[in-house]
């Protein structure tokens, strides 16, 4: 079994990710337990102390967006969502969203 912790501000300063590898699985290869990152659906808000904004878009796109679309995203809020879900239906990761 292998972890990693990626820090992902945005939503606060100490936000991050955690990573575990998993095998029990046929279509889900990583557990990611994604805090106040992102939901199903949508992201954490940045109007808290330490938000920002302009860091959740970069957290979005260069941290949130490599995961595999096999990885499974458990939030800190709502329903659990797979990459491949947020990758094609959460508005916060599509390239319009994320250019501006």
């Amino acid at each position: 079994m292998s972890f990693s912790l990626t820090e992902a501000p945005g939503h606060t300063a100490g936000c991050v990710l955690l990573g575990v590898d998993y095998g029990g699985h046929p279509t889900i290869n990583r557990l990611v337990f994604a805090g106040d990152v992102v939901f199903a659906g949508s992201v954490g808000r940045t109007d808290l102390p330490g938000g920002s904004p302009a860091q959740m878009k970069t957290t979005l796109r260069d941290v949130v967006l490599e995961l595999s679309d096999s990885s499974a995203l458990l939030p800190g809020h709502g329903e659990q969502t797979t990459m491949a879900e947020q990758r094609a239906n959460n508005p916060y990761l599509q390239p319009g969203f994320l250019r501006n």
